[in-house]
């Protein structure tokens, strides 16, 4: 089959691999029918995230058509279109059981390096490194899927595969960001990122009845979609100074939820800290940028919550956190519990309470691939997402 894969820091190919087998009872093999490119994928181009082989497969948005089952898969048949979430869970563990589904401990339980990172391992992701199981991605016109019975869910006739792709990351992300938020009837909220999770981060805190949501980012075209689709204010980073701004827009307070879904490829506005992050990251003394973090951290109001869907991978320096104390702020944030999330946004969905293409900026093949993170990366082309059929 073709695949886009991993063979360095801004390499990624589209090649010819073998195709998935059944390799456990519990599998089932998916006929990729539309994946996508997300962010998340951009700290693997750029050469972030440890672990990666050459010629590991990519990708872990996708949604396709069920081809193959295990002997003991039960919920789904040949010809079932299914939407796959990106963390992999067993549906037995204790986690798993408190649907704390990217937190599971039996789809990447012998991982010694992220157990000594993180003092224990997350659950297996696909396409995302060797720390994260090595399991293919979905940028591919097929892949494996493990406990079949317990991620995929099928989708009726009348949702479109756009309007369903989402479901498998970055709509339950942005929600989960914003449900992190505490968001309150009437509060206002503050996103740092206005890319696609930021988006939908937005979106899903006017749906928990925030009051207004300011969206912090520093290209055109993403701050467009926030003001045009979300009624969103705005602060372009580059042209105003952020904590001044947003404090002249909630009368000195600081807002009630601060979101940070960049996360740790932060660009700052070439202020002292971000400048220090980016010196210390090209001399591998860091892993992380985290000037968004900062900023959110300075900015929200005291007793207020900061929510971070946003990637950190490493050790964080320079942190404010005698003002997080000070302010008795609370913190929320992790790999998202995508399984928890798709019905209810599925069913939003259906209601016509979201619709998540207005996110789409670019469809293409998978041959377009290696093209289309470039593009990505750069924010050429007005890109602010692309989608991919095989």
């Amino acid at each position: 089959m073709r695949a886009v894969c991993w063979y360095g820091k801004g390499d990624v190919r589209v090649t010819t691999v073998p195709d998935p087998q059944i390799l456990d009872s519990g599998d089932a093999i998916i006929r990729v029918r539309l994946t996508a490119i997300c962010g998340s994928d951009l700290h693997l181009y750029g050469g972030f995230i440890p672990s990666m082989k050459a010629g590991d497969v990519l990708g872990h948005e996708f949604l396709g058509e069920v081809v193959e089952v295990g002997s003991e898969v039960r919920e789904l048949v040949v010809g079932d279109r299914v939407v796959v979430p990106f963390a992999i869970a067993c549906g037995r563990c204790v986690s798993c059981r408190r649907s704390l589904w990217s937190l599971c401990e039996n789809s990447n339980p012998g991982n010694e390096m992220l157990r000594t990172l993180y003092g224990t391992p997350g659950a297996g992701l696909f396409g995302y490194s060797h720390l994260y199981g090595g399991f293919a991605g979905g940028q591919a016109e097929y892949v494996r899927v493990p406990f079949a019975d317990v991620g995929p869910m099928k989708l009726p006739p009348e949702v479109s595969d756009e309007e369903a792709l989402f479901l498998s990351d970055i709509l339950p992300t942005g929600y989960m960001a914003a449900e992190n938020a505490q968001v309150q009837p009437g509060d206002v909220v503050a996103v740092w990122g206005a890319g696609p999770v930021g988006l939908f981060a937005m979106q899903s805190a006017l749906l928990l009845g925030a009051s207004r949501v300011i969206a912090i980012d520093n290209v055109p075209r993403r701050l467009q979609l926030a003001r045009e689709r979300l009624d969103a204010e705005t602060i372009d980073f580059m042209e105003e100074d952020v904590h001044d701004r947003l404090m002249d827009l909630t009368a000195g307070r600081g807002p009630d939820a601060c979101i940070d879904a960049v996360g740790l490829e932060a660009h700052g506005a070439g202020s002292l800290g971000a400048r220090y992050d980016r010196a210390k990251q090209m001399a591998w003394m860091a892993t992380d940028r985290l000037s968004a973090l900062r900023q959110a951290i300075t900015a929200c109001r005291p007793g207020g919550t900061v929510s971070i869907p946003g990637v950190y991978g490493g050790y964080l320096d320079k942190v404010p956190m005698g003002a997080a104390f000070a302010k008795g702020l609370t913190f929320k944030m992790g790999q998202t519990h995508v399984h928890r999330y798709m019905r209810p946004l599925l069913d939003r969905v259906m209601a016509g309470q979201i619709d998540p293409t207005f996110v789409i900026s670019h469809r293409l093949t998978l041959e377009d691939a290696p093209d289309a993170y470039a593009t990505f990366r750069d924010k050429q082309d007005s890109c602010t997402k692309v989608v991919m059929r095989p």
